[in-house]
């Protein structure tokens, strides 16, 4: 499937730079390159030689625009294996624009967010999961994440799905012999055989399925938030752990307002850390605000740390948060072990586990290898056996293989329980579609709007 019309875009982030880039594909993107350029040493572009870096001025009528260098890639290896042309000129807001605006003049017109890649998947030089993969590298924030993504770009997914997929066409095979010669004494024969080999792809597909969690973490961060009363070191907590005065630290109650977010990286996994006010009872109207935003982000939080202080008794305001915690996403730092302890761990173990309680001091840096290990621990909990597995990291395709996998069972109750082939085959069909929704096998033209939408425009 090719898309007549020819697209164009600046494929650079806007702002001041050493280079700026528009990029064109299209049947007339060199005819329209062609138009525009004037090369130093040659007559036309298509003097020089395909993929060849060619030196020149972009021109409107007499007047020069820019002095750049133009990279001709005739298709189909290309990005999007259509004709591909890129602009290298200036960076800066003008120049491109200047150039791009030139170029629609010529009679391309303005792509559409993530056009490019989503050419490249409709032409088939990438499936779907890859095309994904493509604004998961640029969105990556740790090299782990970044690791993971271009894992899947070069179709270590692509290929396990198509493996899997592979295996339910052979058992629907079966299906089908079975259904077309029924004969009495080959039935029980059959049956053992067909659940051996569905209960193999099960355990594939759990087996993917259970990265899920831990890959979407990796791919968009683990939303942490700094619960605690007001004066128990939140901030300086914040501040230690994101290794600079993001947040202000005073000894006047209250005076973290609002919520501060910021992304750290710690041991390849992102985590959105967000500091909130100190949670006590109040009249002043703001701080009552931020006492409300920090509530609501305990409940949405993947990961909770509960600070307390150490040189004080527990009060009224830290059993309040104790107690609406959720002791599986919670981990109780007890800060200021610098000082002489008051506080009653007795009382603390009521609501959380030892295993999950750290003592630190944020003032004299002590604690945060081992707040590091317990988060790595908790993202991970020994799912992961080594970096050659898949990961599923993308919600979408952690929906389209629990639906493979609820088919999958489906069929093997159904074998175990004789039932006609008949269903079995069409619960076999159901999971080799859903798996074909990850790679584009199965997708519709909104579905493929609703993803590239998200894309940058030169993408």
């Amino acid at each position: 499937m090719f898309i007549d019309d020819t697209i164009a875009a600046i494929a650079t982030s806007p702002g001041e730079g050493g280079i700026g880039i528009i990029r064109i594909s299209g049947a007339d993107s060199i005819a329209i390159a062609s138009s525009i350029f004037k090369p130093f040493y040659k007559e036309n572009l298509l003097d020089y030689p395909n993929r060849s870096l060619v030196y020149g001025n972009i021109v409107d009528s007499d007047r020069v625009i820019d002095e750049v260098l133009i990279a001709r890639m005739e298709g189909p290896n290309s990005y999007t294996a259509e004709d591909v042309v890129e602009i290298n000129c200036h960076g800066g807001f003008i120049s491109v624009k200047k150039i791009l605006e030139l170029v629609l003049k010529k009679g391309a017109r303005l792509a559409d967010p993530g056009e490019f890649t989503k050419r490249a998947f409709l032409n088939g030089r990438i499936d779907l999961s890859q095309a994904e993969a493509v604004i998961d590298i640029i969105n990556a924030k740790t090299d782990q994440s970044h690791d993971i993504a271009q894992t899947q770009l070069e179709g270590a997914l692509s290929q396990k799905v198509r493996s899997l997929r592979n295996m339910i066409t052979e058992v629907l095979a079966q299906v089908e012999v079975a259904i077309d010669y029924p004969e009495e004494d080959i039935e029980f024969i059959t049956y053992k055989e067909l659940t051996d080999k569905t209960s193999q792809i099960q355990k594939e597909v759990v087996k993917m399925y259970e990265t899920s969690d831990t890959g979407k973490i990796l791919r968009e961060g683990l939303k942490t938030a700094i619960l605690g009363k007001p004066n128990v070191g939140k901030s300086s907590l914040m501040n230690w752990i994101l290794g600079e005065n993001r947040a202000i630290v005073t000894e006047i109650a209250g005076t973290t307002r609002d919520v501060i977010e910021e992304f750290v990286n710690i041991k390849g996994i992102p985590l959105k850390i967000v500091d909130t006010a100190g949670i006590r009872e109040t009249d002043d109207i703001v701080e009552k605000i931020g006492v409300e935003k920090s509530r609501d982000h305990m409940k949405s939080s993947d990961l909770v740390l509960v600070v307390l202080d150490s040189s004080r008794e527990l009060e009224e305001d830290d059993l309040e948060i104790l107690d609406a915690i959720n002791p599986q996403k919670t981990l109780v730092l007890i800060n200021k072990i610098d000082l002489e302890s008051r506080l009653d761990m007795d009382k603390v173990k009521e609501y959380i586990a030892e295993e999950n309680i750290i003592h630190i001091s944020a003032m004299e840096n002590k604690g945060l290898e081992s707040i590091h290990d317990k988060i790595e621990t908790m993202v991970y909990e020994g799912r992961v056996s080594n970096k050659g597995d898949v990961m599923i990291t993308n919600t979408r395709h952690k929906d389209a293989i629990y639906k493979a996998m609820n088919s999958i069972n489906d069929a093997i109750k159904g074998l175990e329980d004789h039932m006609s082939y008949d269903f079995i085959g069409v619960d076999l069909k159901d999971a080799w579609d859903s798996l074909g929704f990850i790679n584009g096998d199965t997708v519709t033209e909104d579905l493929l709007d609703t993803i590239f939408k998200n894309f940058c425009i030169g993408k």
